[in-house]
C-alpha cells in the first residue's frame, strides 16, 4: 500500500513513525516546507510541494495532518481519486465543503476515518462499557476538564505561530481541544444543546479563545460541563460522570479509571496496559486505519462523527459570541 502524508508538523511526523513501526515503507510526503521540524528523517521519502504531483503518485491512502483550515483542500481531491483518508480532527474550521467531501467519497469509493485518537484509549473505552452496562445507573452530570500550557506543546517553535494559535488556520482552544466533544458522545450519548463562554488570556499574547467553559445538554437528559484552556500548568485532563447510582472518574495522566456504585465498599478500577503511553492511542488508530484501507474493517470514527464534533465546537463558538444557548 502507498501512503501520502499531507503536512509534516508534529502530528505528521508521528504518523510517519507509526507507519514505519507497522512495517509500511511506501510513503510519499506533501508539504509546503513551512514546518520548523528537522528534515533528516524524511530525506529517503519522495516529497512533493504541489498536491497534483503528490496525488500523481497514486496513493491508496492519504493522511491529512496539515493545519485545520487546509484539511478539505487536500481531502476532497484525494477522495475523488478513490483514496482512503485518515483525517486529523477537527474536519475543518467551518462546515463549508463537507457536502462536497461526502460526494467525493461516494464518487471515489474510499473510506474516511476521523483522527480522534481518544476513541482508542483503553480505559476510556472501558468507561463507555461501564456506562452502557448501567453500572453507575443513568448518567446525570458530566465534567470534562482539559487545561494545558500552549507554549509547552512545541518548545522548538514560537507557539504564537503554530496553527493552534492562529484563527485563520483553525486555531483556538475550542477547535484545537475538541476531543471531549467526540469521546463524550462515545461514552454518554448524543449532544443536542450547547452554551458557552470564552475569553482570551493576555499573558499568552493571543487574540483568540484561549479558555472556554461549555455547557452541554445530552439527548438522554444528562447535562455536562467541558472546561478547556491553554494556560494550566501542570496540565490536567480528567473526566467525571455522576450517575443515579454511582460515580465514575478518569485521569488522563495515569490512565486510571475508577467507578463505584452506591453501597459498594470499594471502587472498581481499570488500568491501561503496562506499556501504555500517549503514542499507544495513535498506534492503535493507525492499525485500525490499515484495516480500513485493506477492507477488513469499517471506520470506528466516521465522517458523520467528525461532522457532529465540529458542529458542537462551532455551536460553542457561536454561543459565546451571541450569548445564548444553541440547539443542534
Amino acid at each position: 500500500m502507498r501512503f501520502l502524508i499531507a503536512g509534516f508538523g508534529s502530528i505528521g511526523r508521528r504518523h510517519l513513525r507509526n507507519l514505519l513501526a507497522l512495517g509500511e515503507r511506501d510513503i510519499v510526503l506533501y508539504r509546503t516546507h513551512r514546518s520548523t521540524l528537522p528534515t533528516d528523517e524524511i530525506e529517503q521519502f519522495p516529497t512533493e510541494s504541489s498536491l497534483e504531483a503528490a496525488l500523481g503518485h497514486r496513493p491508496d491512502a492519504v493522511i491529512i495532518s496539515n493545519p485545520t483550515a487546509l484539511h478539505l483542500s487536500v481531502a476532497i481531491p484525494a477522495a475523488r481519486q478513490g483514496c482512503h483518508i485518515l483525517m486529523e480532527k477537527p474536519i475543518s474550521h467551518d462546515l463549508n465543503g463537507l457536502d462536497e467531501l461526502r460526494r467525493a467519497l461516494q464518487q471515489g469509493g474510499g473510506q474516511l476515518l476521523m483522527g480522534f485518537q481518544f476513541r482508542f484509549h483503553p480505559t476510556l473505552r472501558t468507561a463507555a462499557g461501564v456506562i452502557a452496562a448501567g453500572e453507575i445507573g443513568r448518567p446525570l452530570a458530566v465534567r470534562a476538564h482539559w487545561g494545558e500550557y500552549l507554549p509547552n506543546w512545541h518548545p522548538w517553535e514560537d507557539y504564537r505561530q503554530s496553527y493552534a494559535a492562529r484563527p485563520e488556520l483553525g486555531g483556538g482552544v475550542i477547535l484545537t481541544l475538541c476531543h471531549p466533544f467526540d469521546y463524550l458522545r462515545m461514552i454518554v450519548g448524543e449532544i443536542n444543546s450547547v452554551s458557552a463562554m470564552t475569553a482570551s488570556i493576555p499573558e499568552l499574547d493571543l487574540n483568540l479563545d484561549a479558555v472556554a467553559e461549555i455547557l452541554l445538554g445530552f439527548q438522554n437528559q444528562a447535562i455536562g460541563n467541558v472546561h478547556l484552556d491553554y494556560i494550566q500548568q501542570p496540565a490536567q485532563h480528567t473526566l467525571q460522570i455522576i450517575g443515579s447510582e454511582g460515580v465514575l472518574n478518569w485521569d488522563n495522566a495515569s490512565g486510571l479509571l475508577s467507578w463505584q456504585r452506591v453501597g459498594e465498599p470499594q471502587p472498581h478500577q481499570a488500568h491501561p496496559p503496562a506499556d501504555f503511553e500517549r503514542n499507544w492511542m495513535f498506534l492503535a488508530q493507525m492499525r485500525h486505519f490499515l484495516e480500513v484501507v485493506r477492507g477488513e474493517a469499517e471506520p470506528l470514527c466516521t465522517l458523520a462523527d467528525g461532522e457532529r464534533a465540529l458542529q458542537i465546537a462551532l455551536a460553542a463558538l457561536d454561543s459565546a459570541r451571541q450569548h445564548r444557548e444553541i440547539t443542534l
